[in-house]
């Protein structure tokens, strides 16, 4: 078994036009079918671990918010250095298209398991972030159940994505809630952030 769809070449553009329109973009069968089955199969061998809320000082585990295992993305893997690979590509052509002066991608593997779920929130706030760009690529195809939901500033319904292999979500960091309904079988994704620098003396902020 492995994934079979069309390489996109264009998909940069894809994602740049729609998201300059409204903030956010989803575009299936993102990136090439062999990478994601390669992830997939990759995150499967990972030891994931219990994910908390907070940044620093004040993160814990909250099973209230959300329920989902993670791991973070290390560029010693091949696999996981293509698909960063990919994100600085994507990281260069939106600062070229949109001006954004990302310099910064982290990402982790998230796992979804059955009644886990992650809370509406935000991934940045205006002023107290240096999260850009949040980000979501599905590794996996599921019927039913997981979906991402994002609202807009008015807490108003934008978009529901099934979990779709092969799928990429982009959506700026502070300006759409989202969460994670609950899941009724696993899911695997990537969730990963775009960053700019709001410190001091050129040192860049801590990841959250």
């Amino acid at each position: 078994m492995s994934y079979q769809w069309p390489t996109t070449t264009d998909w940069l553009h894809q994602l740049a036009t729609p998201f300059y329109q409204q903030g956010y973009v989803v575009l299936e069968q993102a990136i090439p079918a062999d990478l994601c089955w390669a992830l997939y199969q990759d995150v499967q061998q990972q030891p994931l671990t219990a994910a908390g809320v907070g940044r620093q000082g004040q993160h814990q585990l909250n099973q209230q918010v959300r329920r989902d295992h993670t791991a973070w993305l290390n560029a010693d893997n091949p696999i996981q250095q293509q698909y960063l690979q990919l994100m600085t590509l994507l990281q260069q052509d939106m600062n070229q298209r949109c001006f954004l002066g990302l310099i910064d991608f982290e990402a982790h593997y998230a796992r979804y398991q059955q009644g886990d779920f992650y809370q509406k929130h935000l991934d940045a706030f205006v002023g107290r972030s240096n999260r850009v760009l949040s980000s979501v690529c599905y590794l996996n195809t599921v019927e039913q159940g997981g979906e991402l939901v994002l609202y807009n500033e008015q807490d108003q319904l934008l978009a529901k994505v099934q979990p779709k292999a092969g799928t990429l979500v982009i959506f700026e960091s502070c300006r759409f809630p989202h969460e994670v309904l609950p899941a009724t079988e696993t899911r695997y994704s990537i969730a990963g952030w775009f960053r700019h620098n709001n410190s001091i003396q050129g040192q860049l902020d801590p990841s959250q």
